[in-house]
């Protein structure tokens, strides 16, 4: 069984900083792809960074030059540097882990279970 725990999220003023944490913990292999997803009330979950085991990153276009996304692939560990933050980053974050390779020659996804960031203006 593989586990997603995040940690971090809060209340923030806008111009301020958050950063995430998200550890995977089981038995694991690998793990292809790491990264988060967002979604605020009313809305579809949307994509906020990834970042494969090579170190490869992608970013949505809202959070570009604000956020940074990075990971420790001996912890099973991705982080979330959220700076400049805005009122419309308030959203529950979800830890997503893609293609997770288990010691039973399991392949799944598997999402965290989320952390509330709210940025009050």
């Amino acid at each position: 069984q593989v586990q997603l725990v995040e940690s971090g999220g809060g209340l923030v003023q806008a111009g301020g900083s958050l950063r995430l944490s998200c550890a995977a913990s089981g038995s694991i292999v690998s793990i292809n792809a790491m990264g988060w997803y967002r979604q605020a009330p009313g809305k579809q979950r949307e994509l906020v960074a990834t970042i494969t085991s090579g170190g490869s990153t992608n970013y949505a276009g809202s959070v570009k030059g604000r956020f940074t996304i990075s990971r420790d692939n001996a912890k099973n560990t991705v982080y979330l540097q959220m700076n400049s933050l805005k009122p419309e980053d308030t959203a529950v974050y979800y830890c997503n882990a893609d293609r997770v390779y288990t010691i039973l020659g399991k392949l799944s996804d598997y999402w965290g279970q989320g952390t509330q960031v709210t940025v009050s203006s």
